[in-house]
């Protein structure tokens, strides 16, 4: 198998995968412009089906009701330190297939991480029903994608295969929940690991080749005396 590169799994149903794609594009943008975007979800019928033919199975364990608790609270906490604040969605009957298959139209178009942004806010800021082919159809819409075709993305099977593709990455993966995210052999679990994913994918970067020219001696000299705080350059 060909050596695969850094990769975050999110997840529209998680609060955690929500915080942590805010710290990903707002504190790691570099980072979050090399990795590659892997949708995760809780799988419908079908969905498991397909997985199943494909010898695969999702490896989650549904919370208890103590720490769904503890989560509504934490979330609550997490978010202020943000300066965001939670509209919780109320979630009847969903679907996760609705708002995450959608997301291959947007990534085909090259808006993926603006589709996954408009989702996250209207979920988590707005408190709307992402499993409605409507609210999808209209986050389709601000992006410039056929709104018919991102509300209907669930019943595509070419869609349903890609996502199939995705579920499968994640059981190899061993992915047990979100965030999930992996540098090489390194692997995060967690809103908390997230700056340490960050430094994993920079450390393991490709090193830029040295295109400076040799800095005369006396450069140097006048260097050692001036602003240090720039010394190595501001790029």
């Amino acid at each position: 198998m060909a050596k695969r590169g850094p990769r975050w799994y999110f997840n529209f149903r998680s609060p955690y995968s929500w915080l942590a794609h805010r710290d990903l594009v707002d504190r790691h943008a570099d980072v979050a412009d090399t990795v590659e975007w892997i949708p995760y979800w809780d799988p419908d019928p079908q969905s498991e089906e397909l997985l199943a033919g494909e010898g695969g199975a999702f490896l989650y364990t549904p919370m208890s009701r103590e720490k769904h608790f503890y989560v509504l609270t934490d979330v609550r906490r997490l978010a202020a330190d943000r300066g965001l604040t939670v509209s919780w969605p109320v979630d009847r009957d969903p679907v996760w297939e609705v708002s995450h298959l959608a997301y291959y139209l947007a990534e085909d178009r090259g808006v993926g991480h603006r589709y996954v942004d408009l989702v996250y806010r209207a979920r988590f800021q707005d408190g709307r029903n992402i499993s409605d082919p409507e609210v999808i159809a209209e986050v389709a819409g601000r992006i410039g994608l056929d709104p018919a075709a991102a509300a209907a993305a669930a019943d595509d099977p070419g869609l349903r295969a890609r996502s199939t593709a995705s579920l499968m990455s994640a059981y190899r993966d061993g992915v047990f929940g979100p965030p999930f995210l992996i540098a090489g052999r390194e692997k995060f679990w967690g809103l908390d690991r997230l700056d340490r994913f960050a430094d994993a994918v920079r450390d393991k970067a490709p090193a830029r080749p040295e295109t400076d020219a040799p800095v005369p001696a006396d450069a140097l000299s006048a260097t050692a005396s001036g602003d240090l705080g720039h010394a190595g350059g501001c790029g």
